[in-house]
Formats: C-alpha cells, sequence, structure tokens
C-alpha cells in the first residue's frame, strides 16, 4: 500500500482510540476535570507525564535542530532533560505537599495576594499559548505531507480531535489519553531509528552506533568538504554566551512549566508523585538518547540524497516532490547547472530544508517501508497532541479555577465550574489553531520562546516561595511582571520587530534567562523593602519543607 494510504490508517486507528479513551474517561466533578480525581497509577502518570512534556517540538523538531546545528544543539537535550530533573526533584514534592494544582493557585496562596495570583495567570496563559501554536503547527505539517491536505486543514483536523477528549473528559481523559500517545510516539521514534541505524553502521542501537561507529566522521568530512564546519566542532553555529543562556532558559523553564508541574496532582499521594516522576524520566529518556543519533543519521542521509543531484534526479525522488508541495523543501538552480547545491552561503545555495521536516522525511530518505513512514506521522501527531491537550488544560483551569472559582463566583457549583472549564479549552483551541496556521517560527523556537518566558515569570517565584519565607507579594508581583514583560519584550522585538540581539549577541530563545535573573532580584530587593509576609504564612513556608508522612488522597489543602 502506499504511503498516504498507510498513514490514512495508523492516523484513523489511533484517533478512534483517543477519542474512545476521551468518551470513557468523560466527567462531571471538577476533580476529575482539573485533576483525573488524584487516581492515576504512579507509572501512568508517568507515561503521560513524559507524552505531556515531549511535544512537537521533542518528537518533529528537536532532531532536526540537532541536524543543523550540530554540537550546539545540545542545548536542547541538556536544557529540557536537566529541566526535568530539576522540576522532579527541587519542586514537584514541594508543591505536591503544599496542595495546591495550578501554579497560579501556588502563587496566590503563597504570596496571599489576588493580585500574584492574577500576574501568574497571565504569565500562564501567555506561556501556554505561545507553547501550544508550536504544537499545532507541528500538526498542520504531518497533514499537510502525508494527507496531502493545506497546512490550514490539518491544524483545523487537529482541533477538532484535541477538543473532542479535552472537553468531555478534562485531565483524566487527557491523562489516559496521553498514556495511549506516548506508547504511540515512543514506538514511531524508535523503529525507523533503529532501522537506520542498522543500515548506516550495521549496528542496531542509534546509542551505540551513535558513539562508536564511524558515522560522526564521516559526517565531519563530508560538511568540511561542503563548506559547512565539522558537525561535532563545538561553538561552530552559537557563541559560547548564547549556549549557556539558552541551555539555562530551557532548564529552568521546564521547571516552571505550568502543564508538567500539573501532573503531579493526578496520582494519589506524594509517594506516588515521585514514583511517577522516576518512570517519567525514565520514558523521556529513551527518546532523548536517540534522538542524538536520528539527528546524525538524517543529515547525512539527506546530504547524500540531494547535494549535487540533478534536477530530473531529484523530481524522481517521491518524497522530496511531496516535501516540495508543502513548501517546507525547496530547490532553485540558480546557477543553471542542472543541479542542486547545498552549501553554508546563502547566495549560492540552492536547497532550502525546514527544520521541522527532518525526523519526519528521514524515513522515506532512508527508503524504509511505507508503513514505517506512516507510523511516524502517527507518532508527531501524538506528541503534539498530547501536549496541547496538557496545556489546553492550563488556560483552561487559569480561567475557571483561579480567576472564575477563587475570584469572581467562589461559591460555583461543581457543575458551573466545569462548564466554565470547557468553555475556556474551545477558547484556547480557537487561539491555538490562530497561531498553528500563522506561526512565529520553527516548532522547536516556539517552544523554547515559551521556555523562557516561563523561566523569566514562574521560576523564581517558586523557588523562592518554597525556600525563602522572606519573599512576599509585593516582590512576588514586581519581580514576575518585571521579568514577564522584559523577555517578552526581547524576544517580540528580536524575532518579529527588526531589534539586534543587544545583550552581548544573545538570542530571543536564551533571553529568557536574564529574564529570570532579573525577576529574581527585583523579587528579593522588594521583598526586603516591603513588610515581611504575615507569620501564619511564614510558619507555612517552614512547614512545607519538613518531611512528614504521606497524605491520604483528599488531605492536602486546596482540595476541589
Amino acid at each position: 500500500m502506499a504511503v498516504e494510504v498507510w498513514t490514512t490508517l495508523f492516523v484513523g486507528l489511533s484517533f478512534l482510540l483517543y477519542i474512545y479513551i476521551g468518551w470513557r474517561s468523560r466527567v462531571k466533578d471538577s476533580s476529575g476535570f482539573f485533576v483525573a480525581g488524584k487516581g492515576v497509577p504512579p507509572i501512568a502518570n508517568g507515561a503521560a507525564t513524559a507524552a505531556d512534556w515531549m511535544s512537537a517540538a521533542s518528537f518533529i523538531s528537536m532532531a532536526g535542530l540537532i541536524s543543523f546545528l550540530g554540537y550546539d544543539g545540545s542545548i536542547y537535550l541538556m536544557g529540557w532533560t536537566g529541566g526535568y530533573v530539576l522540576l522532579a526533584l527541587l519542586l514537584a514534592p514541594y508543591l505536591r505537599k503544599f496542595g495546591k494544582y495550578t501554579v497560579p493557585d501556588f502563587v496566590g496562596d503563597r504570596y496571599y495576594s489576588n493580585v500574584a495570583r492574577l500576574v501568574a495567570v497571565v504569565a500562564a496563559i501567555f506561556v501556554s499559548l505561545t507553547y501550544v501554536a508550536g504544537q499545532m503547527r507541528g500538526v498542520g505539517i504531518v497533514f499537510s505531507r502525508f494527507l496531502q491536505v493545506p497546512i490550514e486543514t490539518g491544524v483545523i483536523i487537529g482541533m477538532v480531535i484535541v477538543g473532542f477528549f479535552a472537553i468531555l473528559g478534562g485531565m483524566k481523559g487527557i491523562t489516559w489519553t496521553q498514556v495511549a500517545q506516548y506508547c504511540v510516539l515512543i514506538i514511531a521514534y524508535l523503529i525507523p531509528a533503529i532501522a537506520i541505524s542498522l543500515l548506516l553502521t550495521n549496528n542496531p542501537i542509534p546509542q551505540l552506533a551513535f558513539t562508536f561507529s564511524d558515522i560522526a566522521d564521516k559526517l565531519n568530512q563530508v560538511q568540511v568538504d561542503l563548506g559547512f564546519a565539522e558537525y561535532t566542532q563545538p561553538f561552530a553555529n552559537k557563541s559560547m554566551l548564547d549556549v549557556l543562556f539558552i541551555t539555562i532558559a530551557l532548564m529552568v523553564g521546564t521547571a516552571g512549566l505550568p502543564h508538567v508541574i500539573v501532573r503531579f496532582y493526578t496520582v494519589p499521594n506524594v509517594r506516588a508523585a515521585r514514583f511517577s516522576a522516576g518512570w517519567a524520566l525514565l520514558f523521556i529518556a529513551i527518546l532523548y538518547t536517540t534522538a542524538p543519533a536520528l539527528s546524525m543519521f538524517a543529515r547525512y542521509n539527506l546530504i547524500d540524497s540531494l547535494h549535487n543531484q540533478t534536477i530530473e534526479e531529484v523530481r524522481q525522488l517521491d518524497w522530496a516532490s511531496k516535501w516540495e508541495n508543502t513548501g517546507l523543501l525547496t530547490f532553485e538552480d540558480k546557477n543553471n547547472d542542472g543541479r542542486f547545491q547545498l552549501t553554508p552561503d546563502k547566495e549560492t545555495n540552492e536547497i532550502e530544508i525546514d527544520r521541522d521536516i527532518i525526523v519526519l522525511s528521514t524515513p522515506e530518505v532512508a527508503k524504509l517501508a511505507p508503513w514505517v513512514i506512516a507510523l511516524v506521522a502517527a507518532g508527531g501527531l501524538a506528541a503534539a497532541l498530547s501536549t496541547a491537550s496538557g496545556l489546553l488544560l492550563v488556560i483552561s483551569s487559569s480561567f475557571a479555577h483561579d480567576v472564575y472559582y477563587r475570584l469572581v463566583n467562589p461559591e460555583a457549583s461543581e457543575t458551573q465550574r466545569v462548564f466554565i472549564g470547557r468553555v475556556m479549552v474551545g477558547f484556547g483551541l480557537v487561539i491555538a489553531g490562530f497561531f498553528g496556521i500563522n506561526p512565529p517560527g520553527f516548532v522547536g523556537q516556539v517552544v523554547a520562546f515559551a521556555f523562557g518566558l516561563a523561566a523569566a515569570s514562574f521560576f523564581p517565584v517558586i523557588i523562592l516561595g518554597i525556600f525563602d519565607k522572606r519573599t512576599n507579594k509585593e516582590g512576588a508581583i514586581a519581580g514576575m511582571a518585571t521579568g514577564l514583560t522584559f523577555t517578552a519584550f526581547y524576544i517580540i522585538g528580536v524575532k518579529f520587530g527588526g531589534m539586534p540581539p543587544w545583550f552581548f549577541g544573545v538570542s530571543a530563545e536564551g533571553i529568557g534567562t536574564l529574564g529570570m535573573i532579573i525577576n529574581l532580584i527585583v523579587t528579593l530587593i522588594v521583598s526586603r523593602l516591603t513588610p515581611p509576609p504575615p507569620p501564619e504564612i511564614q510558619e507555612m513556608v517552614e512547614e512545607l519543607r519538613i518531611p512528614e508522612a504521606d497524605l491520604p488522597s483528599g488531605e492536602a489543602a486546596g482540595e476541589f
């Protein structure tokens, strides 16, 4: 069967599975809608957390960015995995013990201020909408290539599917759907990686082939012959300072991501939260240790398939012509010699490859079986949809729980709160769909912006809220507002306003580190210049860090 037939089959079956799970997991109460009733087993929550965290950026875009950046692309591996460890070990246990289900809820109660809560809500929505835009772009890319529909149509189809199980089942439906999506995406990632590793190195284990074969030496030589820097040369594409800033921004941004933090409230107790964090790290590591190898294999195969090939030879490549139809792969014979050249010079380069197509096109380039190519498409959709659903619930809970229930109508019934939550999921979907159709950058870039915004807004107030009892509401509000405003201004100015990266050449992807430092300094200074928190708040912070027996489900503060 053709690739499109296999894709339709795999995508259709996986979508039916997600819809079925969403229907079986439908809920009516707010606890089920926002935290899955706190009854998810640790291993299942680990898989759901991994799927929630490994977005389209991890599945679709990360390997593409590493392929183009080489050594410097390790910033995404170090930043994202290191950030999850930071979150799991340093923040999650304390937040779970505190008993709040959203970051704005924690900020509002810890800093005894509805203004602080509202600032956190704005930050959570800003971060989530930026992040979800990247997921919807990923959905559109997959549909555009493998089902031969416009990107806009693909985004709309993805919106309908996510909306179904997110609106109907809330966090319960999202969680069990994400378990299934993790299984789909990890199988889809590993099978082509293993097959290509075997073809190129005779070693079926990508991690070992990447380390012990001569594929890196071969690619380095090819790169040099074409005028590029060696693939493994450090800081060939980014300065050392920029690499450091991006890595830190991704790391602390991960630790402040609201849609990942909420996953630690879907398990029965603190002990289960720790176990689910360990399972999630294992599930994440399977993909993240494979990605560098797949990136190298993909770049080697792409250069071998496209460089110095005649126009006729390239047009005969079915995968190349179909990706060209999407506009994500373009050719231009600038010197009219009848061949396409891949060079580092923009003036002479005749092949333009969108970073987001690397993983999706690699099985085709390697001439793997059509069903493997289709499986990768289904995996990319699973990765994008799983994270999109988690982010939409953050947007929903920020309005329904942190604004409507906490501030507007504290007497709201279960039915009213769930209804508002579902309405806000739909509202978030519409905005996400718009930015998916009109994206501000590559999937990985867009997601990096979200991590920078999370780093500059949430991380300092969370870490100080746990470990510094002197930090008060005035400091938290000033720090969040300053960090978020500065980072958003820099990102928008550099990426869309023509502003040069004036801070020592640090890119928009890395400026969140400076925003985080500004937030931290402002929070500490303002807190010391204003009255300390009330005694009961300081006592609560002290108790938060004291180990104690796990509370049974339902006894933590802030119960829905």
